[in-house]
């Protein structure tokens, strides 16, 4: 009688690699990117009423700011596994809602779908943390963003246009791929994460950890980046098709422009050799730059619409590069105590932005122009530049022997490659 053997990958959950995670990145991009350029058409088609969008927005994007801060709090007492699974759940049930076609269902799907994202971002962040070591987290963000370059990519003029087709198509691509996530998730078995140590106390306040965070001005400072960056990204993905449409452009403006901008992932490895010819500080500043002048430029472009669009189209490469590179000035500064902590703040910054860029707009449109929001747009991306110039010159490089030449380590685990939700 031959005796039977349970086969290695059952009684032993292979490691996480980095393809996995950046497998599991590009399923969520492509449930993203296919919904960013329709949601907007979904709320005003149920609103009809651009201010109620707004306000909609306003509070969708406050109450996940909220959810971001207290994650940490809740896995506490949840496992952090089921944390993931919920949020894949609720962005499946978000899609399915968003078909229904009332005002109530499209703010509920809305909500569904950003309390999702915020949810699996942080856990998703805290697992890199726990399987991806500092030296390969470059090598893992170029493999993220070059899987996720498909998704964001096509995803927004695709969406558009199988919206127009049927209304609700891009919503069932987004729940099969939220399904796929959550397939693939199991498949790789990643538990509740590594344990650093055993607490001795009980939990802290959700709230309690700014206080080490603010503490820390390394950390401060990756944040303020990722908080700029994304305001770019706001600037470029709400009101470059506005600008279009009152420009007689037309409505499909945003989606192609977006999906064009988005192509520049696949030159993710470049700007990885572009980093590791230059240095990471180069690479973050050059960044900042380069966008906060093209985009101070597309304001001050009176008359020109079509060179207008130009330039915040190449900014948006930029936008990209800082994809690539901004996030490692926080990720590398976070002690292993506290990774889940610290990725629920750095998670804030999408919130963040997603408040702030509509109200300084909302006030810059008081006294100017829509040109005057890229204006104010690219000065805070310059400014950003300015305090990058802190940052340590051989950040993120490899301490190793004399006998090999330094190498830099590349980008971290930034935000979900391409624009917010």
């Amino acid at each position: 009688m031959h005796e039977r053997r349970i086969p290695e990958w059952l009684r032993h959950a292979p490691a996480p690699s980095v393809r996995g995670f950046a497998v599991l990145a590009g399923t969520e991009a492509v449930a993203r990117g296919i919904l960013i350029s329709v949601f907007p058409i979904v709320m005003y088609n149920a609103l009809g009423n651009a201010r109620l969008v707004s306000e909609v927005y306003f509070v969708v994007g406050a109450i996940s700011l909220l959810i971001g801060l207290l994650v940490p709090y809740l896995i506490r007492f949840v496992p952090r596994w089921w944390v993931y699974v919920i949020g894949v759940f609720m962005f499946t049930l978000g899609a399915g809602m968003a078909t229904i076609g009332s005002p109530i269902a499209a703010v509920l799907a809305l909500a569904l779908t950003t309390f999702a994202v915020v949810t699996t971002f942080v856990c998703f962040n805290a697992y890199v943390l726990d399987h991806v070591t500092k030296i390969e987290l470059g090598r893992f963000e170029t493999s993220r963003l070059f899987y996720s370059a498909a998704g964001w990519t096509a995803g927004p003029a695709l969406g558009a246009f199988l919206y127009d087709l049927w209304r609700p198509a891009p919503f069932l691509i987004a729940a099969i791929a939220a399904s796929a996530m959550l397939v693939i998730f199991l498949v790789m078995r990643l538990g509740n994460g590594k344990l650093i140590t055993k607490s001795r106390r009980p939990p802290a306040n959700p709230l309690a950890y700014f206080r080490r965070f603010l503490a820390q001005p390394r950390l401060v400072t990756g944040w303020i980046f990722a908080v700029v960056r994304s305001c770019g990204w706001w600037v470029y993905v709400v009101y470059l098709p506005i600008f279009g449409v009152e420009n007689g452009f037309g409505s499909q403006l945003g989606g192609i422009a977006l999906s064009v901008s988005n192509a520049a992932l696949f030159a993710a490895p470049l700007m990885l050799r572009f980093m590791q010819r230059n240095s990471v500080r180069f690479a973050v500043r050059t960044g900042f730059l380069v966008s906060g002048v093209l985009f101070i430029a597309a304001g001050a472009q009176h008359g020109i619409p079509a060179m207008a669009i130009a330039c915040l189209m190449v900014g948006s490469v930029f936008l990209i590069l800082l994809d690539v590179s901004a996030g490692l000035p926080f990720l590398l500064a976070v002690k292993p105590s506290e990774r889940t902590e610290m990725s629920a703040i750095y998670s804030s910054y999408r919130d963040v932005s997603g408040i702030l860029t509509p109200g300084v707009a909302w006030l810059v449109l008081l006294v100017a122009p829509l040109s005057g929001v890229f204006v104010a747009g690219g000065a805070g991306l310059v400014a950003t530049w300015g305090l990058a110039g802190k940052l340590h010159p051989r950040l993120g490089r490899v301490r190793i022997s004399t006998k090999a030449a330094p190498a830099i380590s590349g980008a971290v685990v930034a935000d979900q490659a391409g624009p917010p939700v």
